[in-house]
């Protein structure tokens, strides 16, 4: 059975592309990733026409579908049985995630124990071999 959530809304994204930092693409030595412009003079800080453009607070996600998958949930990660049993409410708005620590024999009880809470899991198959490889 596959877990639904209660609500879908349509998920709209303001703008995918990154932003990237100003003269990244002239020089090695300068990274992709945002930086801001603080010189006096500079053309992106200042927005002149045909620049690279700013982040800003206006390419914010919608509150209703922030932080939220494309399957319409949101994730809450999870270290244990007891992190998993706060979620038995909330199970058509927030999936599980297990943690990256997490041994495989208390994954299996972890998944074991969201299928009897009907708690969809992202990773289910995480560090799980199967049954012939042993």
């Amino acid at each position: 059975m596959a877990l639904t959530p209660a609500v879908k809304p349509k998920i709209v994204k303001k703008r995918t592309k990154k932003f990237i930092r100003h003269q990244s693409d002239r020089y090695d030595k300068l990274k992709k990733n945002w930086r801001r412009p603080k010189g006096i003079d500079n053309r992106v800080r200042r927005k002149f026409r045909g620049m690279y453009l700013m982040p800003g607070i206006g390419y914010g996600s919608a509150k209703a579908t922030k932080h939220m998958m494309p399957s319409g949930f949101r994730k809450v990660l999870v270290h244990n049985l007891k992190e998993l049993e706060v979620l038995m409410m909330q199970n058509k708005k927030y999936c599980a995630e297990i943690a990256h620590g997490v041994s495989s024999k208390n994954r299996k009880a972890l998944l074991e124990r969201a299928q009897q809470l009907a708690i969809r899991v992202t990773n289910p198959n995480a560090k799980m071999r199967s049954e012939e490889n042993e």
